[in-house]
C-alpha cells in the first residue's frame, strides 16, 4: 500500500540561517522552504534584501514583486552583522541551524567570524553553501551580477539574433541555474551528512554555472574548437528547429528525429522533403538548412499558428505558438498543470513549484515577509 501524503514537506524538521540576498541564494532557498525547511532570511537594518526596492512592479501591499518571487516560506530577522550585538544574534540563529547559506564577497564571512572553518570547528554537522561570483581565487573581488556573468560568460554571445548583436536572456537565468546548482549541492550534503554525521562546505559559483548550463555550446567549443555565434532562433546542429512566421503570429518548430521529420513533411504537404537526398537525416538537413527553411517557410505562412499547432501536436510534432507570458499561464492551466499557487497573507499569487512529491508535497505555508523591524 502506498503511503499516505503528509502534511509537511520531505525538509521538515530542518532550519536553513538564509544571509543571500537578491536572486541565487534566495531561490534556493525559497526552494528549501518549499520542501519544508524553515528559513530565516536575515537582512540589512532599514534597507533589506536589495530586491525589496527593486520595482516596479509591486504588488497590492507594496511589496516589489521581485523579492516575492523569491522569499515565500521564509521568516525575516533585522540584524546588523557590523556589530558585536547583530553577531551575538546571527550566531544564535546558526547555532540551531543545520544549513547555512551566503552569497557576500567571497571572504566577507570569514572577516565577521562567521566563515565555514570557524563555524564547522563549533557545529561539524553543519552544512555550509556559499554562492560567489567568480570563485575564492583570481575573481573573489569581482561583483557578481547576473547580467555581467551572461557578457563575460559567453551566454550573450551565443544568444539574439546574430554575432553582432549579443542580447542577454529575458531573466537573470544564471543567478537561476546557479541556486538550482547550490540547492543540488546542499541536498547532496545532507544525503552525505545523514550516512556520516559530517557536514561540509559546498560552493558554486556563477561563472562556472553559466559555462556548465550552456551545455552543447562549451561542448562544441572544447570538443571540435569551433567558437559558437548566436543564430538567432536557430539551432546549431538540429534542423528544423527554430521559429517560423505563420499568417497571424510565430510559431517554434522543434524536429529532433527522422520519425518526426516524416510527419512534418506530411501534414505541410510536402511529402517528398522526407525522402530528398538533401533532407535524409539531421546532418543533411543541416548541410543544408537554407533550402529546406525555405520550403517550410512558404508553407507555414499560409495557416495561422494555433492551427498548424494542432495539425503538428496530432502527428506527434512537437511545436508550438510563441505565447506573451498571459498566454503561457492559460496554456499551463489548460494543461492542468495549476502554474499559480495562492499563499496564506499574500498580496498576489505566486508559480507552483515545479516538484512533486507522492508522499511528502511541497507546501506554501508564509507569504513573503514584511521588512522586519
Amino acid at each position: 500500500m502506498a503511503e499516505a501524503p503528509r502534511t509537511e514537506g520531505p525538509l521538515a524538521g530542518l532550519v536553513v540561517a538564509d544571509f543571500s540576498r537578491v536572486l541565487a541564494g534566495p531561490y534556493a532557498t525559497m526552494m528549501l522552504g518549499d520542501m519544508g525547511a524553515e528559513v530565516i532570511k536575515i537582512e540589512r537594518p532599514g534597507a533589506g534584501d536589495d530586491t525589496r526596492s527593486w520595482g516596479p512592479p509591486y504588488d497590492s501591499s507594496g511589496t516589489a514583486t521581485y523579492f516575492a518571487s523569491v522569499n515565500r516560506n521564509k521568516s525575516s530577522r533585522s540584524i546588523d552583522l557590523k556589530s558585536d550585538a547583530g553577531l551575538t544574534v546571527a550566531r544564535e540563529i546558526i547555532s540551531g541551524a543545520d544549513i547555512l547559506i551566503e552569497n557576500f564577497r567571497s571572504g566577507t564571512m570569514d572577516q565577521l567570524g562567521l566563515g565555514y572553518a570557524a563555524l564547522s570547528a563549533e557545529r561539524p554537522g553543519l552544512i555550509y553553501c556559499s554562492i560567489t561570483g567568480f570563485g575564492t581565487g583570481g575573481g573573489a573581488a569581482l561583483p557578481g551580477y547576473d547580467l555581467l556573468v551572461q557578457a563575460v560568460g559567453g551566454l550573450m554571445s551565443v544568444t539574439g539574433p546574430d554575432s553582432q548583436t549579443p542580447t542577454k536572456v529575458g531573466v537573470a537565468m544564471v543567478d537561476i541555474v546557479t541556486g538550482l546548482h547550490a540547492l543540488a549541492g546542499i541536498l547532496a550534503a545532507l544525503h552525505h551528512r545523514s550516512q556520516s554525521g559530517a557536514g561540509q562546505h559546498v560552493h558554486t559559483n556563477l561563472m562556472s554555472c553559466v559555462l556548465s548550463a550552456l551545455s552543447n555550446q562549451s561542448a562544441a567549443y572544447l570538443g571540435s574548437g569551433d567558437v559558437p555565434t548566436a543564430m538567432g532562433n536557430k539551432h546549431p546542429s538540429v534542423v528544423p528547429y527554430e521559429v517560423f512566421e505563420t499568417a497571424d503570429r510565430p510559431l517554434a518548430l522543434a524536429v529532433g528525429n527522422d520519425k518526426q521529420f516524416a510527419a512534418l513533411a506530411d501534414v505541410v504537404s510536402l511529402p517528398w522533403l522526407a525522402s530528398d537526398s538533401r533532407f535524409t537525416g539531421n546532418s543533411a538537413r543541416v548541410q543544408n538548412r537554407d533550402a529546406l527553411v525555405s520550403e517550410l517557410t512558404a508553407r507555414f505562412a499560409t495557416r495561422s499558428a494555433d492551427d498548424w499547432y494542432r495539425a503538428l501536436s496530432e502527428r506527434h510534432v512537437p511545436a508550438g505558438p510563441v505565447n506573451s507570458l498571459d498566454e503561457a499561464f492559460a496554456f499551463a492551466e489548460a494543461l492542468g498543470l495549476n502554474p499559480r499557487v495562492q499563499v496564506p497573507g499574500a498580496a498576489s499569487a505566486g508559480v507552483r513549484n515545479p516538484i512533486d512529491f507522492s508522499a511528502t508535497p511541497v507546501g506554501y505555508r508564509l507569504p513573503p515577509p514584511t521588512m522586519p523591524g
